[in-house]
């Protein structure tokens, strides 16, 4: 991807300037908004790339401007926060972040943080373009699971996860190797975000998914893609 744009959002003028100069000068092209709602007024004529997303902003919240721009784009979301407690970073996960960065980061983290939200794993296959679980379908080109007459949308990181789930089959994938392949070579130590993807994708393929048939938990390891 060639000179991504990334919009920044964050309500402190100094971190909008210094992350732009940032930014710009490891060659993204940046937008900046003050507050969520500014943010979604830009959306409606930008189409960014990546979004970096203040936690604690006045007016609407970091939370739920996430949770309605994921309602409405695709587009890799990184939440940023002074606060560092599990229960929070879940909390961003579940409203449809990508990832999480606490403050203060340094530069490096984040740009590192940045690329691995950009990149993507590998397309699938021609073999590997659909699955069909029961009444579930998962089309990997289209990145919808279907039930029926009923279609569900995947977020980046929810059908990055679940292509390279089908593309391990029958294998107990290790916590860190997941986390690696998926969020990049900086990761591994971060079980609370599969714990959140999981139960997601559990929530669109599963016909119980508090008793899940296919993303089966393999204790003290990781997760297993069981096929039929």
């Amino acid at each position: 991807m060639s000179n991504p744009k990334i919009l920044v959002v964050d309500d402190e003028p100094q971190i909008r300037r210094v992350m732009r100069t940032t930014l710009i000068g490891r060659g993204y092209i940046v937008s900046d908004a003050k507050s969520g709602e500014e943010a979604l007024e830009k959306l409606r004529d930008e189409k960014p790339d990546l979004i970096l997303l203040d936690m604690n902003m006045p007016g609407m919240g970091g939370l739920a401007a996430c949770r309605t721009i994921r309602g409405a784009l695709d587009v890799p979301i990184i939440i940023l926060s002074v606060r560092s407690a599990e229960k929070d970073k879940v909390e961003a996960l579940d409203a449809g972040a990508d990832d999480y960065v606490t403050k203060p980061f340094s530069t490096p983290e984040l740009l590192a943080r940045i690329r691995a939200s950009l990149r993507r794993t590998a397309p699938a296959d021609a073999s590997q373009q659909s699955l069909t679980l029961e009444d579930v379908t998962i089309d990997l080109a289209a990145r919808v699971v279907r039930r029926g007459d009923k279609s569900t949308r995947l977020t980046p990181k929810e059908f990055d996860l679940l292509q390279y789930f089908i593309s391990n089959p029958n294998e107990a994938i290790p916590h860190g190797r997941l986390l690696q392949a998926v969020w990049g070579p900086d990761y591994g130590d971060e079980v609370e975000y599969l714990r959140v993807f999981v139960n997601q994708l559990r929530k669109k393929i599963e016909p119980e998914p508090s008793n899940p048939r296919y993303i089966t938990t393999e204790p003290w390891v990781g997760y297993r893609f069981r096929t039929p």
